[in-house]
């Protein structure tokens, strides 16, 4: 393993990693996970157990600080440390105008470390759910090489935490919100108990009607010209992003481990980039954004938002679904808590200018 101010020293001077403006004249390309060969798959998951293996980092410097969450754990890892950032800015970062932009840096940044602290030479994967969604559970991104270090591993096991006994993320360990192994656990019906019908009125709905490929299609050529119209589909209590996450649970869904001792401990969407899917799931979401930017020069550089979540109920968050004042624009700042420079949203509003150089195969 090369030194890793030396590697990082190295990256930080090449023009592709975010946080230098060059010109995009290669851009990569990021690909579904099934596509990718047994060595591309296995050089990912290595790379993201060595992060998870490298101390933390003393820059973290929480943003928002928000009275819900865990506060930093010292003896956590540079792994731990990226999610913290997730948790942290948790509400300035869903149900606002930052959702995409946010999202598409935070992938991007985590590629970079992924290559600066760990060598790894590949590109950030995605996995197309659509695919999947006649049967989430049976999916390959579960199944392939799902015994071996090359593969994400199975479903979690009932009686041991939902804990992944499989694959190569049998021994990840998480700090937050309390030490555990990486867990997952099926859930088809995640909204079933919910009671609110403005927010959710179909909560009987199975979460995998919501990211079908009809589903994806609806988004990617509708809403022209109307970024809040696409990302309340997106992001709406029962849309396709939070279908996913609920519907593997465990981490992704923000279920309290059993380590806590308690079922609040500030779950939902903050600690699920524990869960290694997040990013993967997180490139699909960036993915169809890609593709809804593509589908119509009206909404090649559209952005609108507030920065403050309206979600109490469903009257304030219907007429603010990306957020109330103050409005956000494309100067306005996405933090990385120190763990990440902070960028704007003009950087990566484009895959390939400003500060990012990829496409999407």
């Amino acid at each position: 393993m090369f030194s890793r101010k030396l590697v990082s020293a190295f990256f930080a001077a090449v023009s592709f990693c975010v946080g230098v403006k060059a010109s995009c004249t290669n851009p990569a390309v990021r690909r579904e996970w099934r596509t990718l060969s047994t060595e591309e798959r296995a050089d990912w998951i290595a790379a993201v157990n060595c992060l998870a293996k490298l101390p933390h980092d003393e820059a973290l410097t929480p943003f928002v600080k928000p009275s819900g969450i865990v506060g930093v754990n010292s003896s956590s890892s540079y792994y731990d440390d990226i999610v913290y950032i997730h948790m942290d800015l948790n509400t300035i970062i869903h149900f606002t105008g930052m959702f995409f932009p946010f999202h598409r840096y935070y992938v991007q940044k985590y590629e970079d470390a992924l290559r600066s602290q760990c060598g790894f030479n590949g590109v950030s994967p995605y996995w197309n759910w659509a695919q999947d969604a006649a049967d989430v559970y049976n999916s390959p991104l579960f199944t392939i090489d799902r015994n071996s270090s090359s593969g994400l591993g199975g479903w979690g096991d009932p009686s041991n935490d939902f804990q992944v006994p499989t694959g190569g993320f049998s021994d990840f360990h998480l700090s937050y919100p309390s030490p555990h192994i990486v867990r997952r656990n099926f859930t088809l019906q995640p909204w079933i108990d919910e009671t609110d019908p403005g927010l959710f009125p179909t909560p009987a709905t199975d979460a995998n009607a919501t990211f079908t490929q009809d589903e994806v299609d609806y988004m990617v050529n509708n809403f022209v010209g109307d970024f809040v119209g696409f990302q309340k589909y997106m992001e709406g209590f029962e849309g396709p992003h939070g279908a996913v996450h609920f519907i593997v649970g465990g981490d992704l869904g923000g279920k309290c481990p059993a380590s806590f001792g308690s079922d609040d401990c500030g779950g939902g969407p903050t600690f699920s980039a524990n869960e290694p899917i997040f990013w993967l799931h997180h490139a699909m979401v960036d993915k169809v954004w890609y593709d809804w930017q593509h589908a119509n020069e009206a909404n090649g550089n559209m952005f609108e938002g507030g920065s403050v979540q309206q979600i109490d109920n469903a009257t304030i968050y219907n007429e603010y679904p990306t957020g109330s004042a103050p409005y956000l624009t494309l100067n306005s700042t996405i933090h990385g808590d120190g763990i990440f420079e902070n960028a704007v949203v003009s950087d990566v509003i484009s895959t390939t200018d400003g500060i990012l150089c990829y496409i999407y195969e």
